[in-house]
């Protein structure tokens, strides 16, 4: 992947959670996919395919009279990639204000917090 990130736009990022699902795929299952979970046309559809062929997030193998595509951009290295860019702009690159957010408007189910301090054990038993 190249060092530098690709952006990712939204709409982009429904496309790359086809392939991540699955990958190689042709355009026309991708397309058949999306078109179940979206009202979006076929060539919306390729339109985005390609910008993200153009991006480098995006690899096309010929086989025969068709292209297979695969992701090269991983879903963890997008998620990494957004969570610090989300981190970075809105908390100041903390994630205690992230969680604080979070448990002051959202409601964290019991569930939820066992598996916070389950995270901060491993965590602690990390350190030296």
């Amino acid at each position: 992947m190249n060092t530098t990130f690709p952006a990712i736009s939204e709409a982009e990022s429904l496309v790359m959670e086809v392939l991540w699902r699955k990958a190689p795929q042709t355009s026309e299952e991708i397309v058949g996919a999306l078109q179940t979970s979206s009202q979006w046309h076929e060539k919306t559809i390729r339109t985005l395919l390609n910008r993200l062929l153009g991006k480098g997030a995006v690899h096309a193998e010929k086989d025969g009279r068709r292209y297979l595509y695969s992701p090269i951009l991983s879903r963890e290295q997008w998620q990494s990639h957004e969570s610090r860019n989300l981190l970075d702009r809105v908390f100041g690159g903390k994630v205690v204000p992230l969680l604080a957010h979070f448990s002051r408007h959202e409601k964290l189910t019991t569930k939820d917090i066992a598996e916070l301090r389950a995270l901060i054990d491993a965590i602690d038993r990390k350190k030296p």
